[in-house]
């Protein structure tokens, strides 16, 4: 196990869920965080929480980038901005991406498919593109992909969000061969069901309809998620985990769970 001390950790869609899980974990190992999202309100909320509780000694270590990956320009132009001090980003953690609609293909929803695909694929490609080059001119770092078991293979009316993280399964091998011969490394996740925003997402905001979908069963938490993530990242440097499958233990696969009757 290697030490993360002072190592700068970015991590996208770190405003709740597997992102902030990662912050926690991240923060307790001494890590310097650059939180990005969307929404700074919350990003702001967990700063404070990170501060309060004493899991990061201090603000000081935490840089707050309201972040909304699917913009190329934006994105861009914060990583250029980004201060002297906060540049040589050692741990890119990829998690910004959702899930959008519940719908036979034929059936969809054009603005559900663009935000999909502009986020999970599109975002993670420019994030990735602004900050691998410093990571292989440094000759250090490492890139953890957050995907899905859905990117394993399709499920009755997943299909865009199946293939968008298929995508990232395939952008995460494909980086992996293109960065060989250097010390840069990158790891994939894909987890089954966890507990976190993503259901309320997928059904925008329907709360009846997201409960359902952890029914019965017990889930994965963000928690549990961030602890691969974190397990992954402080491996000895010639160690190179290129793909987590999680799934809580009532999962098998992405179409087949055991729900117990109450």
């Amino acid at each position: 196990m290697i030490s993360i001390q002072n190592q700068i950790v970015f991590i996208t869609g770190a405003s709740s869920g597997i992102g902030a899980a990662c912050a926690k974990i991240f923060a307790t190992g001494g890590a310097k965080l650059i939180l990005a999202a969307r929404r700074l309100e919350k990003l702001d909320r967990l700063a404070n929480e990170l501060v309060e509780t004493g899991l990061i000694a201090s603000a000081n270590q935490i840089y707050l980038l309201e972040l909304d990956v699917r913009d190329r320009p934006e994105v861009q132009s914060a990583i250029a901005a980004l201060p002297e001090a906060w540049k040589n980003i050692d741990i890119l953690i990829n998690n910004a991406g959702l899930s959008r609609g519940l719908d036979k293909l034929h059936e969809g929803n054009f603005q559900d498919w663009e935000e999909m695909i502009d986020t999970n694929v599109k975002g993670l490609l420019y994030i990735t593109r602004y900050i691998v080059p410093g990571m292989v001119s440094r000759g250090r770092g490492h890139v953890v992909n957050i995907g899905s078991i859905a990117g394993r293979g399709a499920y009755p009316k997943g299909n865009v969000y199946c293939a968008s993280k298929a995508a990232v399964r395939a952008i995460s091998e494909g980086l992996k061969q293109d960065l060989l011969g250097t010390p840069v490394r990158v790891t994939e996740i894909e987890p089954g069901l966890v507990e976190t925003e993503f259901s309320n997402v997928r059904f925008h905001g329907d709360a009846e309809k997201a409960k359902n979908v952890y029914q019965g069963l017990t889930p994965l938490t963000a928690d549990d998620v961030a602890d691969v993530v974190y397990f992954c990242a402080t491996r000895s440097p010639h160690v190179n985990i290129s793909e987590v499958l999680l799934v809580p233990t009532d999962q098998a696969s992405a179409t087949l769970v055991h729900r117990r009757e109450f």
